[in-house]
């Protein structure tokens, strides 16, 4: 560990220094070579994992350490008919190579059907895999969720799985801090999805871009650890390495008894640690934003990437008054994709598919918040919802608080666990020129399926939008 004590240090900076193996030496041209970093946990899904693991099997290496690796099927499997058969080639063989490559080098598989099932990055946390002060990586963009436990979590590229999986170890340069502070407190009817979307269009995507994200202030203290994950969820998003959140008594809380949390006399040890990983008083971040919470309203995207959204009280807007021209070309380009009028209102917007869930908003609270405005109304007619609990323990939560029963009355679909129509990988998909609001992290071109047109919302506005049919927030049903 390098002996950093003296100088105050971020949040980041901690986790880091406590996990550098072989600082990096400076060469003969003065340039630093990267440290070298250990990792804590390794998750890993069906995509992104092949080729890595037949790295090892060409190398004649085994894994590192399969008791810190854990793998479950999420993006290609299917929602509906999850005993049968996977009916595309593709999809069949990732899944099935999955279950080969875990069985042979013994790691520790969630296959569709298993309780714990689900969304790896909905997985972890539910297991109490992911804690603070952890280093935590998947071939997985979204990995930067796990940071809202104080972890430092970065998705990586397929041939950094391989030397994860044959070292447990990263060769990594330090990244650049960024400090978003959010102050005051979020209006009702405001949650951290509206937030975090606020923040990607204030910033930019790629705002964030070497750096990663603290977010920090008194409205992030008072969020749950749901609303926490997606937060640093969508950090990605906003081109940041990673976003992280400090812990503090609601990370506890969360963790406590789950089944891989310190138990006993270790749990007191690791909250004393733990409790000591927050950003020092006169640590000094690359770069500071503030946000006044109390200023904001649900917030939607009209275009084709996250940064591109306003509140939902706002009108599509002209590219024509756009002064920067590479933004202004852009924004004509994503509003002739989407099919939609400059001027136009958002909330006249009409909606033909509302999706719920993905690894930003498919947990017990997301669809708590959904069934609270469906208990009562039914979905629009023409209208298709489709609600996908993040993992398969959400489901049997879900369905025990009576959570299922609401959403099927309501005629929405109540569907099994996984990825779904987040992305085109899988049967939810799409058709051209159909419209989504989805509580999903991405609205790229042809995202949810080719042609799609993809509007990222709150839990909260999804299901406002599945009974107006129109794109709409909770207070507009009154």
């Amino acid at each position: 560990m390098n002996d950093t004590t003296a100088k105050p240090r971020t949040l980041a900076e901690k986790v880091w220094d406590d996990h550098v193996v072989v600082p990096g030496e400076v060469d003969a041209s003065g340039n630093t070579n990267p440290d070298l970093i250990y990792i804590d946990l390794h998750l890993v899904h069906e995509v992104t994992s092949p080729q890595a693991f037949d790295g090892l099997r060409v190398a004649g290496r085994k894994l590192r350490r399969p008791d810190l690796t854990i793998a479950t099927e999420d993006h290609n499997v299917p929602t509906v008919d999850i005993f049968s058969p996977i009916a595309d080639q593709v999809s069949a063989l990732q899944v099935e190579t999955l279950r080969r490559n875990c069985e042979e080098f013994g790691v520790r598989l969630h296959p569709m059907g298993d309780a714990e099932q689900g969304i790896v990055h909905v997985v972890g946390p539910q297991l109490g895999l992911t804690q603070p002060g952890m280093t935590v990586v998947c071939g997985d963009s979204h990995t930067s969720t796990h940071g809202a436990f104080g972890a430092l979590a970065m998705g990586i590229g397929t041939s950094e799985v391989e030397h994860v999986m044959a070292t447990q170890t990263l060769s990594l340069r330090p990244f650049r801090t960024m400090a978003i502070t959010v102050d005051g407190e979020l209006p009702d009817g405001v949650t951290s999805k509206d937030l975090i979307l606020a923040v990607i269009a204030e910033i930019g995507t790629g705002g964030g871009q070497g750096h990663v994200l603290e977010y920090r202030g008194p409205a992030i203290e008072k969020l749950s650890m749901e609303a926490r994950m997606t937060m640093c969820n969508m950090s990605i998003e906003a081109g940041a390495r990673a976003g992280m959140i400090a812990p503090d008594d609601i990370t506890f809380d969360y963790l406590k008894g789950r089944p891989h949390a310190p138990q006993g006399d270790d749990w007191d040890a690791a909250v004393e640690y733990w409790r000591g990983l927050r950003t020092d008083d006169d640590a000094v971040f690359d770069r500071e934003v503030h946000i006044n919470a109390s200023e904001l309203t649900p917030f939607v995207t009209w275009g084709t990437n996250p940064g591109q959204g306003l509140p939902l009280g706002a009108s599509i807007p002209d590219p024509a008054d756009i002064v920067d021209e590479t933004e202004s070309l852009a924004a004509a380009r994503a509003i002739e994709y989407m099919g939609l009028t400059p001027g136009t209102p958002l909330r006249e917007v009409k909606v033909d598919t509302v999706f719920v869930g993905s690894c930003t908003n498919g947990r017990i609270e997301d669809l708590r918040a959904v069934a609270e405005i469906l208990d009562g109304r039914t979905v629009a007619e023409g209208m298709r919802m489709l609600i996908v609990p993040g993992s398969m323990k959400v489901r049997a939560q879900a369905d025990d608080e009576g959570l299922g029963e609401i959403f099927t009355k309501a005629g929405a679909e109540w569907r099994m666990a996984g990825c779904s129509m987040c992305l085109g990988m899988n049967p939810d998909q799409l058709s051209a020129g159909e419209r989504c609001a989805s509580t999903s992290n991405r609205n790229f071109e042809g995202r949810q399926g080719k042609g799609g047109r993809t509007h990222l919302v709150s839990p909260a506005v999804a299901a406002a939008t599945a009974v107006r049919g129109t794109l709409a927030a909770p207070a507009d049903l009154v």
